[in-house]
C-alpha cells in the first residue's frame, strides 16, 4: 500500500509529494523546496521514516514545481523523470525564476523520459502515466489504480483546472484530457493536486465549474 506524504513549499505554495510503501523505497514528486528550511523539512521526513529515495518526477516543468530538483539530485543522486515536451521549460528555468522573483537553481537534465502508458515502479508499487497537456505541453498525471489515488500536478484542482495562458497551454486540450482520462476513473479516486486541498474524481465530476459542459 502506498503512503502519500505532502509538503507545501515556496512562495507558490506547491504541493510536493513523497510516495512510499512497506519496502521503504520512495519517490519524490515536484520538489518545490527552494530554501534551506524547506529542504531540511523534506530530508528530515525522509530520514525519520528511514526511506530510500529511488526516483524524482516532475509532473511538468514550471519553475515552482522544479525549483528543488537540483537539491534533490545532489542530495540523493537519483534519476529525474518527466515528459519530453516540458524539457524546454527546464532549460528556461532560471529565466522564469527571475521573472517570478523566486530563488531556484538550474534543474538537471532529465535522466528518463515518461510518456503516455508508461509505468513508474518503486518498491512493491506501480503508477501509471497519463499525458494530459493543456496546462503545459508535457503535463503528466500519475495514477495508482490499486490504491485509488492520483497525483494530478497542475492538471486538476479542487473546483478548478490548470491555467492555460502560459507557454504551450491550451484550454480545449486540457479539458479534453481531463474528461477523457480522469473523469472516467472511479468516483472515489482521491486527487492530490499540485496546489491546494485534496479532492476526489466524483466531487470534481459533480461540482467543478470547468467540467460542467462535459
Amino acid at each position: 500500500m502506498i503512503t502519500v506524504q505532502s509538503f507545501v513549499f515556496s512562495e507558490f505554495q506547491v504541493n510536493t509529494y513523497v510516495l512510499y510503501d512497506e519496502s521503504k523505497q520512495c519517490i519524490i514528486i515536484d520538489p518545490g523546496c527552494n530554501n534551506p528550511r524547506q529542504q531540511a523539512e523534506l530530508t528530515g521526513f525522509i530520514s525519520a521514516q528511514e526511506l530510500k529515495p529511488v526516483r524524482m518526477i516532475n509532473t511538468h516543468g514550471h519553475i515552482d514545481h522544479v525549483a528543488g530538483d537540483s537539491f534533490v539530485k545532489r542530495t540523493y543522486d537519483i534519476p529525474l523523470a518527466m515528459h519530453e515536451k516540458d524539457v524546454f521549460l527546464l532549460e528556461k528555468a532560471l529565466h522564469f525564476a527571475e521573472l517570478f522573483d523566486i530563488f531556484a537553481e538550474q534543474p538537471p537534465v532529465p535522466d528518463q523520459i515518461l510518456k503516455e502508458g508508461d509505468e513508474v515502479h518503486f518498491g512493491n508499487s506501480v503508477l501509471s502515466v497519463f499525458h494530459i497537456p493543456g496546462h503545459s505541453p508535457g503535463s503528466i498525471v500519475l495514477y495508482a489504480g490499486k490504491d485509488a489515488f492520483l497525483i494530478a500536478g497542475d492538471v486538476l484542482f479542487k473546483g478548478s483546472i490548470g491555467r492555460c495562458d502560459l507557454p504551450g497551454g491550451n484550454h480545449e486540450t486540457l479539458i479534453k484530457g481531463i474528461t477523457g482520462k480522469l473523469m472516467i476513473l472511479p468516483r472515489e479516486t482521491v486527487v492530490y493536486p499540485g496546489h491546494g486541498p485534496v479532492t476526489t474524481i466524483g466531487h470534481e465530476y459533480d461540482t467543478n465549474p470547468f467540467l460542467q459542459a462535459k
